[in-house]
Order: C-alpha cells, then structure tokens, then sequence
C-alpha cells in the first residue's frame, strides 16, 4: 500500500502537466515579489514570504500562469480538440475574467468602503473596522501571466 502511494507521489512530482502549472506559479509569485522589492514596496521579512507565497495582484498574474500553463500543457499532450484540453481552456477563461474583472472590482469597493468608514470612524459617528481588500488584477498583468504560463507550459511539455 505505501509503495503504491510512494510511486503515485514520484508519477505526479514528474508529471510534466503538474511541474509546469507550479513552476509557472512560482515563478509569477518570485517575479512579482522582486518587482515589489525592488520597488520598495516590501517592509518586512514576513510581508516577503507572503508575497513569495500567497499574496495575490500586482505584475504577473500567477492565477493567469498556472491556467495558462495548465492549458497549454494539455493541449500539447492531449490534443486541443480533446475534452480535458477543452475543460481546463473554459476554466482558465473563468479564472482569467474572475482575475480582471470580479476580483479587481470587490478589491476597488472594499477600498472606497474602508475609505467612508474610515472617515466615519474619525468623525466619530460610528465604529469601524476595515474590510479585506482583494487585489484583482489590470489587464497587462493578466496578459503578462499568461504569456509566462504558455511559455512554461510549453517548456515543460516539449522539453
């Protein structure tokens, strides 16, 4: 049963599909943190790792590399008129209009809503504690990340 388990584990760590979708996550997440740290936008070794690893917005879009890189890796291997080629291009369509659009348009409100509570909160007209901004993404930084996952997922795919 473990070694079952074992040879499982070493067939998805070499699945050529798997490997480009976290490279090309990983690689949007180390972009974007060098582009912040040399910015000057990083303040502390904590505000590092989050960016490195689970912050979201700003250049590239790793949400769009790895749909990109999912999508074209797939399509290379599986074929574009195959039914999971066409499965993983609808969910990368979502996840990429989901990136410019929903995300980036609650990430704008909740700024403009922290704003009026905020000044509500100086006026002392009621008690205010600020809602979680989520960063979206502008168009650039969508299409920059998928350019980096299709040529990631072309790279691992024909490499």
């Amino acid at each position: 049963m473990l070694s079952v388990a074992g040879t499982q584990l070493r067939s998805l760590l070499t699945n050529p599909v798997f490997l480009a979708c976290l490279f090309s996550w990983f690689s949007a997440q180390f972009i974007k943190t060098v582009i912040k740290l040399f910015a000057g936008q990083v303040r502390n070794i904590k505000e590092l790792f989050e960016l490195l690893i689970w912050r979201t917005g700003g250049m590239p879009s790793s949400h769009s590399a790895l749909v990109s890189s999912l999508s074209t890796s797939i399509g290379i291997r599986s074929g574009l008129n195959s039914d999971i080629f066409i499965l993983s291009f609808c969910f990368a369509m979502v996840v990429i209009r989901d990136a410019l659009g929903v995300r980036r348009a609650s990430g704008v409100q909740a700024r403009v809503l922290n704003e009026i509570g905020a000044s509500l909160d100086n006026k002392n007209i009621l008690t205010f504690k600020p809602i979680k901004e989520v960063h979206g993404h502008k168009p650039l930084e969508v299409l920059i990340g998928c350019f980096l996952g299709i040529f990631i997922g072309i790279a691992f795919t024909i490499l």
